[in-house]
């Protein structure tokens, strides 16, 4: 609870009355859409998702970075436009996680970019599978300004570590967040709080005692055990934990497997925030990892003319009316 309490803090620290304001404007916004059934849009994203790169050291198995199987254009987020994009949402962004496909630390900009957000008072976040934490990178970390570090790290031995990760060393892992940990706290510094994540599989959930007990002893901030998304779950997959409290899916009547969890026709993060690729694509979730569903391109557009565009409204409205027909949807947990 205290652990989560500083980062609240920091978060409210960033949190300008603007910012609060257009949060409750895009609330406000959402529940009358759901009570209209058409989308209704009050106030512009409070939460962004932007994309350092899609490259990735690693090789993940339900992971089109790790499969090398994107149908969209690998590449490197340039300062120039993830400034100008800081620039024109300053003023209503509360969240920004540096983040989308890809491995951040492949990007050498990736810190500075990072600083730059912080600079202009937006709460910064990101996502890594930590091989890159090494002495110099981690005094950087440090300095950056970054709030909230997710450590991807989905088993505590490297047989089971590599099944899903790919490629990964597990010691190089470990080694680096133990660093960064230490260094903080000789620092006597609160930030990156450190969030190990722990996508739970049929490989990996006897692990979890002991996982447990390992981020507790390491002085973790939090550890969070997440369901693990799988491509053409309907077959079933080794990867499916038995414990189905940590299952995205369940068995069907039929003798396949299911969402547990119903597709409802509503989705806050369309009324919430956005997702930016590298290269200024603007896609309306973390589930649209091809870009196949682009509302815009910030390399030509506003983000506010994208966010406020016939395409996203067409889009908010179809989700509202038949959210089932959206292929992006069907294996969400929203």
């Amino acid at each position: 609870m205290k652990n989560k309490w500083i980062t609240a803090k920091a978060f409210f620290q960033y949190l300008t009355l603007n910012k609060f304001w257009n949060y409750l404007l895009l609330l406000v916004s959402f529940q009358v859409s759901k009570w209209m059934g058409k989308p209704i849009l009050w106030g512009k994203p409070t939460t962004l998702s932007i994309e350092p790169t899609t490259s990735c050291n690693l090789r993940c198995p339900e992971c089109p970075s790790g499969l090398r199987s994107f149908t969209r254009p690998t590449g490197m987020l340039q300062e120039q436009l993830f400034e100008k994009v800081i620039a024109e949402a300053k003023s209503h962004l509360s969240w920004l996680h540096l983040y989308f496909q890809g491995e951040p630390f492949l990007n050498p900009r990736f810190l500075e970019m990072v600083r730059f957000a912080d600079q202009h008072k937006i709460f910064t976040s990101t996502s890594t599978n930590a091989h890159y934490l090494d002495a110099q990178r981690v005094e950087e970390v440090l300095d950056s300004g970054l709030k909230q570090l997710i450590v991807s790290m989905d088993g505590i031995t490297q047989e089971v570590y590599e099944k899903y990760r790919v490629g990964g060393n597990l010691e190089k892992v470990q080694s680096g967040l133990a660093l960064l940990i230490q260094r903080r706290e000789e620092l006597n510094k609160s930030f990156p709080r450190i969030i190990l994540q722990f996508l739970v599989t049929g490989q990996n959930e006897h692990q979890l005692p002991a996982l447990k007990k390992w981020a507790e002893e390491r002085k973790v901030d939090e550890l969070q055990l997440k369901t693990t998304q799988i491509y053409e779950f309907e077959n079933g997959s080794e990867l499916i934990p038995t414990d189905l409290g940590y299952s995205r899916y369940i068995p069907a009547s039929d003798g396949k497997w299911k969402l547990k969890k119903k597709i409802e026709n509503k989705c806050w993060r369309m009324w919430q925030g956005a997702v930016v690729t590298w290269d200024g694509k603007v896609v309306p979730c973390c589930f649209d990892k091809d870009a196949e569903h682009v509302m815009g391109e910030l390399q030509s557009q506003s983000l506010a003319a994208v966010w406020s565009s016939q395409a996203y409204s067409l889009f908010r409205e179809q989700l509202l009316s038949d959210r089932s027909q959206l292929e992006i949807c069907k294996n969400c947990t929203e």
